[in-house]
């Protein structure tokens, strides 16, 4: 009896220490992600820490398979042509004005949020573009006149695009991790449905507020925006008037995806699932072909690292390391009230982001050990859930190396790296404020707390 237990600490120290590598791994980038993930899992298992079915184990996790699907769907969604028409035609509608512009982004954003499960297809494969384009048409470019347009298009763009990450589990490819991080902490679904409720009032209060914050810390000089309104019609009509087969097709995906994945009480499927029956649909109505399936490098190299990651952060749980991480944790907080203990916590993980480079590490790191103090506490469970889910993509607004399409956006290089912080930093207080303020008050009225 004492061998074990003395032993499941030890070897949860050796994970923790594979895991903490490859984590920092992610931030000074030695060598890809998929490299150091498969360079961690093999010394597991050579040192015979884990064994090799355990190795094995987070490829065979849903989440996974869910993260693989959703780049494949983006894949579609591009090479279709229909996302582009999409944010192209809310322009030609809105783009009348600086901020008809920027409405007309956040609502590119809104509509290709739920069903482009990539955040970093949708901001830098499809809207970045499409915000480069109509910079440059309004005489704005990164070496001259950047802030006549581009400064305050380009930050419009990749803090709608946070925003919209962070209020579909289908917004981000990281979302699903999270949620099974709360159905693993609390034995709670925090499905497709339950996110979106959640984040449906703040969320959409954030889009509608953020251009106007926006243009009072980035005022563009430009005030008619007419050119940039003729480029994108113009653009539309290059594309065609009509949507061709392969636009039909996708979007009749697109809406089948958005209906199964918000109801699945009727119909009982995951949302593994359902992403992998719009894979299908693409491959049988020839949207993509298998060779554009095996060729999509992002999704297969998703595979391989986060697979293996998920693999690390079970071992972690299962060897005692998380556990162990809890009681100390609990020893450090002194705050009775729950509700007031629940926003300190969701404090320093969000601002815990300025140590990671990508959303993805910082969710692996830290999600799963903050939902274990709250339910520790007794916080309720769809609270926490909530918090946490959203928070874990909204706290990329703080850098411009936090994930893909912020990273895409500042290199289209309108925005100073010293003009990034000081607006991240405003732009967090602003997501605290409608999170933890509006957000409260709508999830107490949604019964979840």
């Amino acid at each position: 009896m004492i061998g074990p237990y003395m032993n499941a600490p030890l070897k949860g120290w050796h994970v923790f220490s594979v895991f903490f590598t490859v984590i920092l791994s992610f931030i000074i980038k030695p060598y890809p992600m998929g490299m150091m993930v498969l360079m961690g899992l093999i010394t597991l298992s050579a040192t015979n820490t884990i064994s090799m079915d355990e190795t094995l184990s987070g490829y065979a996790d849903s989440t996974v398979w869910l993260v693989v699907a959703a780049f494949l769907i983006a894949g579609g969604i591009i090479s279709s042509g229909i996302g582009k028409r999409i944010a192209l035609q809310l322009i030609s509608w809105f783009g009348k004005s600086m901020l008809g512009l920027a409405y007309s982004i956040c609502g590119a954003e809104l509509i290709l949020g739920p069903i482009v499960p990539s955040n970093t297809a949708r901001g830098g494969g499809i809207i970045a573009p499409i915000v480069n384009s109509i910079s440059n048409s309004l005489n704005s470019s990164s070496d001259k006149n950047p802030k006549k347009a581009g400064e305050f298009l380009t930050l419009i763009g990749a803090h709608a695009n946070l925003i919209t990450a962070a209020m579909f589990l289908t917004g981000m490819a990281a979302n699903p991790l999270v949620a099974k991080a709360v159905n693993d902490v609390y034995g709670v679904s925090f499905d497709w449905g339950s996110w979106a409720l959640g984040a449906i009032v703040p969320g959409l209060i954030g889009l509608l507020l953020l251009p106007i914050v926006i243009y009072l810390v980035a005022k563009p000089s430009i005030k008619d925006t007419s050119s940039a309104q003729l480029k994108a019609t113009d653009e539309l009509k290059n594309m065609g008037v009509k949507l061709n087969t392969k636009e039909w097709i996708m979007l009749s995906i697109m809406f089948l995806l958005l209906i199964l994945w918000s109801t699945k009480f009727l119909h009982g499927l995951s949302t593994t699932l359902v992403a992998w029956i719009g894979v299908m649909l693409m491959l049988i109505f020839t949207v993509q072909k298998w060779s554009d399936i095996i060729s999509n490098s992002k999704a297969w190299d998703t595979l391989i690292w986060l697979g293996g990651l998920l693999t690390m952060a079970s071992m972690l749980k299962n060897y005692g390391f998380i556990d162990w991480m809890i009681i100390h944790f609990q020893s450090w907080i002194t705050v009775d009230n729950g509700i007031t203990t629940l926003i300190l916590l969701s404090l320093i993980y969000f601002y815990s982001m300025y140590l990671f480079s990508m959303l993805t590490a910082h969710i692996f790191a830290m999600v799963a050990v903050f939902l274990s103090v709250t339910l520790s506490l007794g916080i309720e469970p769809l609270l926490a859930a909530g918090i946490f889910a959203y928070f874990s993509c909204l706290c990329g607004c703080l850098t411009y190396y936090s994930t893909g399409p912020v990273i895409i956006y500042y290199g289209l290089g309108y925005v100073s790296s010293a003009k990034w912080f000081s607006t991240g930093l405003i732009i967090s207080c602003f997501h605290i404020l409608i999170w933890l303020g509006i957000g409260l008050i709508w999830w107490k009225l949604i019964g979840w707390w």
